[in-house]
């Protein structure tokens, strides 16, 4: 029978969350949270920095990363204020001009925890953005052309009462600049209807982008912070020819390697 709920039956498929993200079972999945994980992951490998995503923060993130040699992430806010310039933190923008380092924990428990959920499932993770769209649609090309399977997961937030998601628009617009890239290169007619409704939200707003982008709840708690520059840097369409896939727990560049030989099920 087919997967109802996970869009079965159809090879490219859009969903939200963790639960979404597991209940897609494709072979590929690409997490989608542009303010800021997916953002500042695409940064850091651009720079040549591995990346190890963790879900929580404080003294156990502080272990993990003790345990794995790298440099752990800090708060935006912790490394705006004194003491901390300088320091590698969950902004992308910091993460463009921060000193060179090897390996980094980042915290995040959106993006970070989708990663680990797909990992757990066998499913090759990558992370995509705004940055680096099209990028990822060219990476996965081969996967769909081979008849495999592929999720776009946009991320979403959470409600602080009771933890339920929040759909998030600059997710629903990341994913569908990535899904609007694979109808360009030809595999619309592969797509389960809610990846397509992505392509025509993004296709609608691209024209306003930006502003889109900064007058959403996302942006606008980004900018009531004093990070605008994170913003610049998440809005910068196709600026990126990074796609960050995860082996071994770290993300680094899939440079020309197909997205299919990263599945290992």
């Amino acid at each position: 029978m087919t997967d109802l709920f996970g869009q079965g039956g159809f090879d490219v498929r859009l969903d939200w969350g963790p639960a979404g993200a597991t209940a897609t079972r494709a072979e590929v999945s690409v997490v989608v949270d542009v303010l800021s994980f997916s953002t500042s992951v695409t940064v850091a490998v651009e720079r040549g920095i591995g990346v190890l995503p963790y879900r929580w923060k404080g003294v156990q993130a502080e272990e993990f990363a003790a345990q794995h040699d790298a440099v752990l992430a800090v708060g935006r806010l912790e490394a705006s204020k004194g003491g901390a310039v300088g320091a590698p933190s969950l902004s992308p923008a910091s993460l463009l001009t921060c000193a060179a380092i090897p390996r980094l924990v980042l915290p995040s428990p959106n993006g970070s925890t989708i990663a680990a959920a797909l990992q757990q499932s066998d499913s090759a993770v990558a992370v995509g953005c705004l940055r680096n769209a099209e990028a990822v649609a060219t990476w996965l090309a081969p996967t769909i052309e081979a008849g495999g399977s592929i999720a776009v997961i946009a991320a979403g937030e959470r409600w602080s009462h009771d933890d339920s998601l929040r759909p998030a628009l600059e997710d629903q617009l990341g994913a569908g600049a990535i899904l609007s890239g694979l109808v360009a290169l030809g595999y619309g007619d592969k797509f389960s209807p809610e990846a397509l409704t992505a392509v025509d939200v993004f296709d609608a707003g691209r024209s306003s982008l930006d502003a889109r982008i900064r007058g959403c709840v996302g942006g606008r708690e980004l900018l009531s912070k004093g990070f605008e520059s994170d913003i610049d840097v998440a809005v910068d369409l196709n600026a990126s020819s990074v796609v960050p896939v995860l082996v071994d727990g770290v993300f680094g560049p899939a440079d020309r390697i197909r997205a299919a030989e990263h599945h290992h099920g």
